[in-house]
C-alpha cells in the first residue's frame, strides 16, 4: 500500500483541474459574503492574493519535497488544497475545514486510492501546526516549510511595503518595515528543519538585507543607526 501511495499518478490535467477548483472556491468564497470577503480591505487577504500564496506554496513545497525524499504527489496536492478555506472558516479552523474539501473533491472527481486520500488530507488538517516539524510527517514538514517561506524574501518585502500605503505610512517608514521582514523572516528560517529548507530560507533573507542596504545608501535620512536590530 506504501508503493501505491507514492507511486500513485496525479496528471498535469488532474492537477490542474484542482488548482481551478481552488481558485474558483476562494472567488465564491468572497462573493458569497455581504462585505465583500472576511479582511478583504488588505488586499492580501483577498482571493487573487490568497490563490497567488496557493501557487507559490505548491512551488516551494515541491522543491523541498523533491529533495528530502518526500512523496511529492500527496505534498503537491496538499499544498493546492491547503488554504481553500482561509476565505471562508476562522484562522484556527481553515486548516481542518479545507482538509474536509479536499477529501469531498478527491473522492469525488478521481479514481484516488482511500490511502492516498487519507495522507493528503491529514497533510492539510496539520498544516497549521505550530510545534516542532519533528512531530509531523514529512510530508506536512515540507508544507509548512514552503508556507512559512512565502512569507520572506522579496514576496514579504513587497507585501510589507504595500501595507504601508493601507496604513497612510510615507516612504520614510519603509526601513522599519523592511526590519520586520527581516525580523519575521529570521523567525520562519529557524522554524524549518530541512537542509533545503533552510538554504531557501537563507537565500531569500539576503534579499531582504540587500533591499535594505540599498535603502540606506539611496534614501537621505534612512542609515544603518536606523535599524530597529541587527540581523
Amino acid at each position: 500500500m506504501g508503493v501505491e501511495i507514492r507511486d500513485a499518478p496525479v496528471s498535469a490535467e488532474e492537477f490542474a483541474a484542482m488548482e481551478e477548483f481552488v481558485h474558483d472556491y476562494l472567488a465564491a468564497s468572497v462573493e458569497s459574503e455581504d462585505d465583500g470577503g472576511r479582511m478583504r480591505w488588505y488586499p492580501w487577504h483577498s482571493a487573487d492574493y490568497r490563490f497567488n500564496h496557493i501557487r507559490n506554496v505548491v512551488e516551494i513545497a515541491t522543491d523541498i519535497a523533491r529533495a528530502e525524499g518526500a512523496n511529492v504527489h500527496v505534498v503537491r496536492v496538499a499544498a493546492v488544497f491547503h488554504d481553500v478555506s482561509k476565505l471562508e472558516a476562522e484562522q484556527d479552523r481553515h486548516a481542518d475545514a479545507g482538509a474536509r474539501v479536499a477529501r469531498e473533491y478527491l473522492t469525488s472527481r478521481g479514481d484516488f486510492p482511500d490511502s492516498f486520500i487519507d495522507e493528503v488530507c491529514n497533510v492539510v488538517s496539520d498544516h497549521s501546526y505550530q510545534g516542532p516539524l519533528s512531530d509531523v510527517s514529512l510530508e506536512t514538514q515540507c508544507l509548512i516549510e514552503a508556507d512559512v517561506l512565502d512569507k520572506v524574501g522579496a514576496n514579504g518585502t513587497v507585501l510589507m511595503l504595500l501595507r504601508m500605503g493601507y496604513e497612510a505610512r510615507t516612504h520614510m517608514d519603509a526601513a522599519e518595515m523592511v526590519d520586520r521582514v527581516l525580523e519575521r523572516g529570521k523567525e520562519h528560517t529557524e522554524r524549518v528543519e530541512s537542509d533545503t529548507a533552510e538554504s531557501i530560507g537563507h537565500q531569500r533573507l539576503k534579499r531582504v538585507k540587500w533591499f535594505r542596504e540599498w535603502l540606506e545608501e539611496e534614501v537621505a535620512g534612512i542609515s544603518p543607526e536606523s535599524r530597529s536590530m541587527e540581523f
